[in-house]
């Protein structure tokens, strides 16, 4: 089996033992000799996830019969997240950014935001059928509120126009965070916006540590970075202003807002407040698939 030998350390040794061997050899050689055995410089690669779940592919059939279904019938499907929390202010970009040449845009040397400046978190929203997406830049804690509070927002700005009369909602989440299938708060929010829609919302979670399945992260999310790459988040206006300028060769098309409301961490859910809710599970992995009905107003 072969061992790992990535590091110029590592070439320089086997240089080094083979010089003192009696055999003249240089660095140059060593790659040539590593590359001829098969061997080639690598970064590390995430690929691995962990135990899987022995119903991890029943899971993504469900989710793409339900997804189907919907669509045919022309009922909204969204699929949501939060993505990663973005430091406001003169803070380094990855990526590069055309500027006149050998006057580079001057940034922070360091990445620590002073205290109380805050930090953006854009909730999205993407409907795969119609290649749309709405993201809600809040500056509070990523909470279930906030999460349901874009998802409301979402359905007020495109939503309610695009599916008038639409009697059910499938949103398609991640199994974990501010929407995870174990948060009370997420379900007691959702059952509130039911209410309000008088419309049926439907829950399916992808399973345990297959968040990057989901498809908000490869439509919406990776061209949103590539669109503020090199790009300092200098503002909240400039978030959103490049969030809703994200535009692709297929049509992708983006809005975005911000969300100045606070949003308080740790909000207890009583097992009352549960029993109120017209939750129904599904046959199959209730825990990840399940229903909000509208209750009687």
């Amino acid at each position: 089996m072969k061992r790992p030998l990535t590091t110029c350390k590592s070439t320089y040794r086997l240089a080094e033992v083979l010089q003192e061997r009696g055999h003249a050899i240089s660095q140059r050689s060593v790659y040539r000799l590593l590359t001829a055995l098969g061997y080639s410089l690598q970064g590390n690669r995430k690929a691995e996830e962990g135990a899987d779940h022995p119903d991890r592919d029943a899971q993504f059939q469900f989710i793409n019969r339900q997804v189907r279904r919907f669509q045919r019938r022309g009922w909204p499907v969204i699929s949501v997240d939060t993505k990663k929390k973005e430091n406001i202010g003169e803070f380094s970009q990855r990526g590069r950014e055309w500027e006149q040449q050998g006057r580079p845009r001057r940034t922070k040397t360091h990445d620590f935001r002073a205290k109380g400046e805050p930090k953006a978190s854009p909730y999205g929203v993407y409907d795969p059928a119609r290649d749309e997406g709405w993201v809600n830049v809040g500056i509070s804690h990523d909470t279930a509120q906030f999460a349901v509070a874009s998802i409301r927002g979402w359905w007020r700005k495109m939503g309610r126009e695009r599916y008038p009369g639409a009697p059910e909602l499938l949103i398609t989440a991640d199994a974990g965070g501010s929407n995870g299938y174990r948060t009370r708060l997420w379900k007691v929010e959702l059952q509130g916006l039911a209410d309000e829609l008088g419309s049926a919302i439907t829950v399916c979670h992808f399973p345990p540590g297959t968040s990057k399945w989901n498809k908000i992260e490869h439509r919406l999310f990776s061209f949103i970075s590539k669109n503020w790459r090199g790009r300092p988040l200098d503002s909240l206006a400039t978030i959103v202003n490049l969030i809703s300028h994200t535009r692709t060769g297929t049509g992708l098309y983006v809005e975005a807002s911000l969300d100045y409301a606070e949003y308080e961490k740790g909000i207890k859910v009583t097992d009352a407040q549960m029993e109120a809710l017209r939750l129904k599970r599904d046959k199959f992995h209730g825990e990840w698939n399940y229903s909000l009905i509208p209750r009687p107003k």
